[in-house]
């Protein structure tokens, strides 16, 4: 451990009479922590966002030129019956067409496989332009959720966290980071087959030259989301989206879940949510330095604190959540087994046993 580490602990912190009041110690750590989170937030997605939107407009404009292409092939072409009446006019024959319905256009049939094509193009394009309205709507979602609001640094605090929670509660960070790039490359899929099934109606041979290296794409794609899945360390040299499959499934799950929680916390309030109390947020707030940070001055601010804490709702939540027990619990057995340092040993595992114990406790 570091010397300035070891100044900084070298006595046990004392137990405040309210939550946070140590003298601006915690929230001082706290406020770094929650800035570094939702500062790495925000610059992942907007990268993300940035490559969706550029990449949905290329594509958006090669898709629109073969569909430019490929409609035309639904209706008949006037240039065909013009074509007839100019050379009925040339030969002087007067009985090739007598009526409208002679004309080449009344007996037109459009041919089968431009159905499938246009209806694959139409919907390439369709998944390319909702990718792109989703992306400048999470661009806006972004500003909004970095924007400061009015009042003072507490009323900031509290009310950052309220956006971090309600991005947690929608699944924020999965529509952007894992649905919105699927949806594009879903899109690409049906560009690609649409490409192969069009080509095909020209040249059969052109057709089967081109499937050939985009199936190879799609098998290597296939095998890396499955390798994926199988080994996490694989994950380097995944597919474009950062979508991981096993996470994936597992967040989409819960989204689904917290979506459905919401809705309904949603029609009991009657159009809208109850905000959440300070009280309610400072257990979150304890939550969040307890298990995202790794500076042991950080975390044994956290548990004094929890000591502090007086709220049963609060402390129930805390108690229930495995992650957080779990976590309180391992680091108290972390700095017990610990060989090197005594004081700064003793002193983190006096704070999170008798957090630990505190909870348990007052929770009953």
């Amino acid at each position: 451990m570091p010397s300035e580490l070891l100044e900084r602990l070298a006595t046990l912190p004392e137990i405040p009479h309210e939550f946070g009041e140590d003298g601006g110690k915690f929230y001082k750590y706290y406020d770094e922590l929650a800035e570094e989170i939702d500062e790495d937030l925000v610059r992942s997605l907007k990268a993300q966002l940035d490559g969706i939107l550029i990449f949905a407009g290329l594509f958006a404009g090669v898709n629109s030129a073969f569909l430019a292409l490929t409609l035309p092939q639904m209706s008949a072409d006037p240039i065909t019956d013009t074509n007839a009446l100019l050379l009925h006019l040339a030969l002087g024959d007067n009985t090739t067409i007598k009526a409208i319905q002679d004309l080449p256009s009344s007996s037109f049939t459009p041919p089968s496989a431009i159905y499938p094509i246009n209806v694959l193009f139409s919907m390439s394009l369709t998944l390319a332009l909702l990718s792109s309205f989703l992306a400048v709507l999470g661009q806006q979602w972004l500003v909004h959720y970095r924007k400061r609001s009015g009042g003072g640094a507490e009323h900031q605090r509290w009310e950052q966290l309220r956006r971090y929670l309600g991005a947690k509660r929608w699944g924020l960070e999965l529509v952007l980071d894992h649905i919105l790039p699927t949806l594009l490359q879903i899109g690409l899929i049906m560009f690609c087959i649409s490409f192969i099934m069009f080509l095909g109606t020209l040249s059969p041979c052109l057709s089967y030259v081109v499937a050939a290296p985009m199936g190879l794409a799609a098998a290597v794609v296939v095998v890396t989301a499955l390798c994926a899945a199988w080994d996490q360390w694989f994950r380097s040299i995944r597919p474009v989206s950062p979508n991981r499959t096993a996470k994936s499934f597992k967040s989409s799950r819960l989204s689904l879940q917290s979506l459905n929680l919401a809705i309904r916390k949603w029609l009991l309030a009657h159009i809208r949510r109850a905000r959440e109390q300070s009280d309610v947020l400072k257990a979150v707030a304890i939550k969040r330095v307890i298990c995202t940070s790794e500076d042991s001055v950080a975390l044994v601010h956290a548990a004094v604190n929890l000591q502090a804490y007086k709220n049963p709702e609060g402390l129930r939540d805390l108690l229930n959540d495995d992650e957080f027990r779990d976590r309180l619990r391992n680091l108290f057995h972390n700095a017990h087994r610990r060989r090197t340092d005594s004081v700064l040993r003793s002193i983190e595992a006096k704070t999170f046993g008798n957090s630990f114990l505190y909870l348990v406790l007052s929770v009953g």
